[in-house]
């Protein structure tokens, strides 16, 4: 565990020594600005956060990806890795200390937007339920860490940054579609399977202000499976 939190350490500062890590915060905030002044701060409007929740969700699929595409192929493609999977250290450290690394940066992206919570309170009468806004978050984290399990196995499975880019958003929209509108036109049977997947349909439970137990376990559970074929993955080249 210390490996893992050394190397976490040392990818989170990573995301900084490069414009790169600077763009993905700038860019975030100034989208999730322009929704929070244009649809939340509206006079005679609902005192909720649900259209900053929405769009942030959507931003995460494209920013995710982003942050997850040079956790190892930067290190395939610089050919670093193999320093790195000969060192003293276990894969699975290796693994999840990149994870943790971007699930940290995300952690740092979420928060400036803490923010709005506030002045949404100070320019709203009666001010807005605390439930909804602390599930909101909550589940933007947890789809958050999601998003980027899948982007981690995206950027073990290649040395491309933009291959392991469009692998993760591909995955990703292919996901939300077969367990969204391709659910409700599966046969019966199937189609229950499907809806019992879908994250979307997890989410709307959330912008209600439900935190469900079984939701926080089904979206972990699911970052951890992905997290684990990336560290198949990465086994694998180490026995190539």
């Amino acid at each position: 565990m210390t490996a893992a939190c050394a190397i976490a350490t040392r990818e989170l500062r990573s995301f900084f020594r490069v414009p790169a890590g600077w763009v993905i915060v700038a860019l975030y905030l100034f989208l999730t600005g322009i929704v929070f002044g244009l649809g939340t701060l509206q006079p005679g409007a609902p005192a909720t956060l649900r259209d900053f929740f929405s769009a942030s969700g959507l931003l995460l699929m494209g920013i995710a990806p982003a942050i997850s595409m040079r956790l190892f192929s930067e290190e395939l493609r610089s050919g670093t890795a193999e320093a790195l999977l000969t060192a003293p250290v276990g894969d699975l450290a290796v693994v999840l200390g990149k994870y943790l690394g971007g699930a940290l940066f995300l952690v740092v992206l979420l928060a400036p937007t803490l923010v709005y919570p506030l002045i949404l309170a100070l320019v709203s009468d009666p001010r807005p339920d605390p439930g909804p806004i602390g599930a909101g978050y909550l589940a933007l984290l947890l789809l958050g860490l999601y998003f980027l399990a899948v982007g981690t196995l995206a950027s073990a499975l290649t040395n491309n940054q933009t291959l392991a880019y469009l692998g993760a958003m591909l995955a990703l929209v292919v996901l939300t579609l077969v367990t969204g509108q391709a659910a409700e036109r599966a046969p019966a049977p199937i189609s229950q399977w499907l809806i019992a997947l879908s994250v979307t349909r997890r989410m709307n439970d959330f912008a209600k202000g439900v935190i469900d137990l079984a939701h926080v376990v089904f979206l972990l559970s699911l970052a951890a499976w992905f997290l684990t074929l990336a560290h198949a993955a990465l086994d694998s080249r180490r026995w190539r």
